[in-house]
């Protein structure tokens, strides 16, 4: 077999897979049989370093480390846009432009303007070079690794291009995936993003690439620049765009007039709720390049193109009453319950008001007509009092739990109030039953939130380690439950002593110890004995483990109730170690060192040698970085890590080197 060909051959394949699933919506194979071609890639690739390709399909799960982002100097500046946000603005617009260009006939491209983080990216070759984040429109920073996660941006291109140019765009965070991953912060007891803009530009900014692959982040381009471009307006270099593999939305429009640029404005002001990202207005364009050169830039705006500003949706509505919702932390969120209204194409009934400051701030009271919209356009809020209603007296701020009815406490610098009877407080207790059961917990099968609220109702657990006492008789008296739902709940509570140790840590809900903080602890300590007897330092000094996240774990063992149910659990046969094979052979020295293996080898697989670092003490790498002490290298080492191992200064060992450094 022509193992370049074959190699060549999948990359192809999967990168038409990758276009036909992220950029056109229309998957041509499972996901399944995806999976299993990138995997038979990156065992080629893994056999074969001779054919490393930056631009390999395999490269998109990221794991490149970057401490310092690179400051770039964009080739091309990228300017800002004027705003209007009114039919008059775009009139007297079009005066001005018509009065520089001799009253010719024009042609408008219409975009939606998408709300999220500016990108400018470099192909050299059909090829991705570099990617350069706005910065202050001069320069900006190199988020290369952390974008080629990012599957709807090609690596490699169809078609005819130029030898190089730059294309434009806006990573976003489509709303789908913006609400589940606030959902999985707040099972965690974390505070949830608070838009998807935000969240979308502080991704390009993560250190670790391979966290950044796992946020859903999608890119929409909309603009190219560079020399020697195949055609010759805004709407033609759209449509190239996609040829060549970008994802351009189709909403855009060619307008031949600006009453046909008023009617795609008027559209869109309704229908951008339906859309499955955020859009805050339309970017209108002088389709023709000739006439944009003509019209040029002032000190801060291309004279050619302008953004029209949707109003926020804005509503009144009457303020019926305050309740105040407890968290499985504690947490209290205040909530607005309103006189329903349709708003941004639903019907609304509640409203955030967040925390005692924002109610003061806002100074509303019960009775008032208040203005709402949507945040984002997702989370509606109250954003000011339209009109006073009968209350005299400010709102004042709950003073003790509404569920449990103990005193709140306000730790200093934080905004939010909390009840601190986190051991008899119903919703919180009821909370951390939820979060056990989850699916990326224990993943409980047969046993949902609502029973689990029947459940301590009904006074058959106060805790999570109850659960392994129920039995069938107990549970069928229960509402909507039958004997054969009744044995799927206890035998799935059952099968939950199998979950390995790292999910088990993570179901414990200890707060800031999210999935990826569970599985670091887990291997580190390797039993709940050593975690619970590590001490402050100890915690810090593991990888990735600040001081928040240690004093959280350090108060969470030092409480006694914690300690029963762990004890319980632990005799109900929970797991709490980490299953390990023996190894005679395995030593310490390796412990504090970070290796990276490229390469084919003699005496080891490339398996066998990773395992060989592990059982010593040390940590496997997945790529170079400045954390890498040293690179194992076999034959046909890949060009790019030994150029990068060069430029860090990293010592390389040969595999006798390697073993020599064992013994």
């Amino acid at each position: 077999m022509d193992i370049k060909n074959a190699i060549q051959s999948l990359r192809s394949e999967l990168n038409q897979h990758n276009h036909s699933y992220y950029v056109l919506d229309q998957p041509t194979i499972s996901d399944f049989e995806f999976d299993q071609k990138l995997k038979q890639l990156q065992e080629l690739e893994a056999q074969h370093a001779e054919y490393f390709d930056a631009n390999s399909p395999t490269q998109r799960v990221g794991g490149t480390i970057t401490k310092n982002f690179e400051t770039v100097a964009h080739e091309n500046r990228m300017y800002s846009l004027d705003n209007s946000y009114s039919r008059e603005d775009l009139i007297d617009w079009e005066v001005k432009i018509q009065k520089m260009l001799g009253n010719v006939s024009l042609d408008y491209t219409c975009e939606l303007k998408y709300d999220g983080a500016s990108i400018s990216i470099t192909y050299e070759n059909g090829k991705l070079k570099r990617a350069v984040t706005r910065g202050d429109g001069f320069q900006g920073d190199d988020v290369t690794n952390n974008i080629k996660t990012i599957r709807s941006i090609p690596l490699e291109l169809n078609g005819h291009y130029p030898a190089k140019f730059d294309i434009r765009g806006e990573i976003i965070l489509p709303l789908d995936g913006f609400e589940k991953m606030n959902q999985d912060l707040i099972e965690i007891g974390e505070t949830p993003y608070s838009n998807p803009r935000n969240t979308a530009s502080g991704s390009l900014k993560l250190q670790d690439s391979a966290e950044v692959a796992k946020r859903p982040l999608d890119c929409l381009l909309y603009f190219i620049t560079g020399q020697n471009l195949p055609f010759n307006s805004q709407f033609d270099g759209l449509e190239t765009a996609r040829n060549w593999g970008f994802k351009v939305p189709n909403e855009s429009k060619l307008a031949h007039n600006l009453d046909a640029v008023f009617e795609f404005i008027k559209y869109w002001d309704v229908h951008r709720h339906q859309l499955p990202y955020e859009t805050d207005g339309v970017v209108i364009k002088v389709n023709n390049f000739d006439y944009q050169n003509e019209l040029g830039y002032t000190a801060k705006s291309p004279r050619w193109a302008i953004a029209y500003k949707f109003k926020s949706e804005q509503v009144t509505t009457k303020l019926n009453s305050i309740s105040y919702q407890v968290g499985r932390t504690g947490a209290i969120t205040p909530v607005a319950n309103l006189e329903p209204v349709q708003l941004a194409g639903t019907i609304v009934k509640r409203a955030s008001l967040h925390n005692a400051d924002q109610i003061e701030k806002l100074d509303v009271r019960v009775g008032d007509e208040v203005f709402v919209e949507k945040g984002g356009e997702i989370i509606p809020k109250i954003i000011a009092v339209a009109q006073r209603g009968n209350a005299t007296e400010q709102t004042k701020y709950i003073t003790h739990c509404p569920e449990c009815h103990t005193e709140l406490v306000r730790k200093e610098g934080e905004a939010q109030h909390y009840c601190p009877n986190f051991y008899g407080c119903p919703p919180q207790i009821i909370g951390r039953i939820q979060h056990y059961i989850s699916r990326k917990a224990m993943d409980i099968e047969g046993l949902g939130g609502e029973t689990v609220a029947l459940l301590y109702e009904n006074g058959l657990v106060k805790d999570y380690s109850d659960l392994y006492e129920l039995t069938v008789d107990q549970v069928i008296p229960l509402e909507r439950m039958a004997q054969k739902s009744a044995e799927n709940l206890v035998n799935g509570i059952q099968k939950s002593k199998e979950v390995p140790f790292e999910r088990v840590l993570f179901a414990l809900g200890i707060r800031y110890v999210g999935e990826t903080v569970a599985k670091k602890l887990a291997k580190h300590y390797k039993t709940i004995e050593a975690l619970q007897n590590a001490s402050l330092m100890d915690l810090v000094l593991v990888d990735e483990i600040g001081e928040r996240i240690a004093q959280s774990v350090i108060e969470f063992f030092e409480n006694e109730s914690n300690q029963n149910i762990i004890n319980r659990l632990k005799n109900f046969g929970v797991q709490f170690e980490i299953v390990e094979h023996f190894n005679p052979n395995a030593t310490d020295k390796l412990v504090g060192k970070t290796f990276v293996v490229s390469g084919v080898f003699e005496q080891f697989s490339r398996d066998d040698l990773k395992k060989a670092i592990e059982d010593n003490g040390g940590k496997v790498g997945s790529s170079i970085s400045a954390k890498t002490d040293y690179v194992v290298a076999g034959e046909n080492m890949g060009p790019a890590k030994l150029e990068k191992a060069n430029q860090l200064k990293i010592q390389i060992l040969s595999e006798t080197q390697f073993l020599e450094l064992l013994q």
